[in-house]
């Protein structure tokens, strides 16, 4: 998939001269028309919300526009259900997945009238005496070594990931509520984090349906809606494909018709809590060259750090790098681009093919609308970089 750009050098200079570098910049524009695009996709589904993980961008510029375009919010702590309330996000909008939860963010959430997703079944008394049993409620599914389709660096391996309860745990949870006078509920798993295959997304689908028929069956209770999770990838390289949601959401309604509809179990609302997918193309960290270094390997260094971006640091995550006003130069120079931490990871690129790059030079990082400026940091006490929403005609 080639990389391009929704602006020019001429646009970015202008903007430089307000706002140095480095700086995050997002692409209104291409996230609005994301966003649609997903919905469309699923417009078949009974109800169909996406609930915007805003850990990817807990930008409430960003988050403002997502809900105009009728996204709900995926949060995980307490200032992520406060920055959702603050831009108008509340009630059964939000989604509250987290893990090792605070008393205090149990209390926000059902504060909030918010849908509540337990992580652990020890969870049920601890929810219950910090802020009572809600009228609807969900579990985290992790099927660890039943899963085919395995996790990644990222969230590790369902069976050694830390996250959601075990199958038999399930049907204890459930019976558990059934028997507190819960009357609603709902499934969820998030077993995947930038993934690109697609039957990876219909295969989850086929488990949680056949997960609701059996939990159905045997506990006597009717679901409202199933959660898919989020984790569909972008191609960071070049040469990597796209999700096709269109094909993914094809194969998950024949899987609905086969199973939920054939059960009576329908309607079951299908929702998800894509991030990266929505804002991740469309956010780009822009970079000035302010050093060359010349040693046992070639380095250019940057006035950005893995402080702005932490994923190559991390992870070891490929960001497609573009100099601008080289674009059509030959790529005959091998560097490794780097920031001014004290840490030999702090790194964007390692030996990565690009023009020849000179003091000065402008670098636009590619796809850093999601787990960008919001993993973060201030060590050796730098600041957080800018953020600047780019409004295009």
């Amino acid at each position: 998939m080639k990389k391009t750009l929704p602006f020019s050098k001429s646009q970015i200079e202008q903007i430089i001269k307000k706002y140095p570098t480095p700086f995050h910049i997002y692409d209104e524009k291409g996230i609005r028309e994301n966003a649609k695009k997903l919905y469309k996709a699923f417009k078949w589904a009974p109800l169909f919300k996406n609930y915007f993980a805003v850990k990817a961008c807990p930008n409430p510029y960003i988050l403002k526009i997502l809900k105009e375009e009728e996204m709900g919010a995926d949060c995980s702590s307490l200032p992520e259900l406060i920055m959702a309330e603050k831009v108008g996000i509340t009630g059964e909008n939000i989604m509250f997945s987290s893990n090792d939860t605070p008393l205090k963010d149990f209390k926000k959430a059902k504060e909030l009238g918010a849908i509540i997703n337990l992580d652990d079944i020890t969870h049920i008394p601890f929810l219950e005496q910090a802020a009572g049993i809600p009228e609807v409620i969900c579990f985290r599914y992790n099927p660890g070594p039943l899963r085919e389709h395995k996790g990644n660096v990222i969230i590790g391996k369902p069976e050694d990931a830390k996250y959601g309860l075990t199958k038999k745990q399930l049907f204890e949870a459930y019976k558990i509520m059934k028997d507190k006078d819960v009357k609603r509920f709902g499934l969820h798993t998030m077993i995947a984090s930038n993934e690109l295959a697609n039957d990876a997304f219909v295969e989850t689908a086929a488990m949680l349906f056949d997960l609701v028929i059996e939990i159905s069956k045997k506990l006597g209770i009717r679901f409202e809606f199933i959660n898919l999770g989020g984790g569909v990838g972008i191609p960071y390289k070049p040469e990597q494909r796209s999700v096709n949601l269109e094909y993914v959401s094809k194969e998950i309604q024949s899987l609905y018709k086969q199973k939920i509809e054939k059960n009576n179990l329908h309607p079951l609302r299908v929702v998800m809590e894509c991030g990266r997918v929505v804002t991740g193309p469309y956010g780009y960290l822009i970079t000035t060259v302010i050093h060359e270094k010349h040693t046992y390997k070639d380095y250019i260094g940057v006035d950005a750090c893995m402080a702005n971006l932490m994923r190559p640091g991390m992870y070891g995550a490929y960001h497609h790098e573009t100099v601008l006003g080289k674009e059509n130069k030959p790529n005959t120079y091998i560097y490794d681009v780097v920031g001014s931490l004290c840490e030999n990871n702090d790194k964007f690129a390692v030996d990565r093919k690009l023009p020849k790059i000179d003091i000065g030079d402008i670098i636009v990082i590619h796809d850093t609308g999601a787990h960008g400026f919001s993993m973060g940091f201030n060590y050796i006490s730098i600041n957080p970089s800018r953020e600047i929403s780019l409004i295009l005609p």
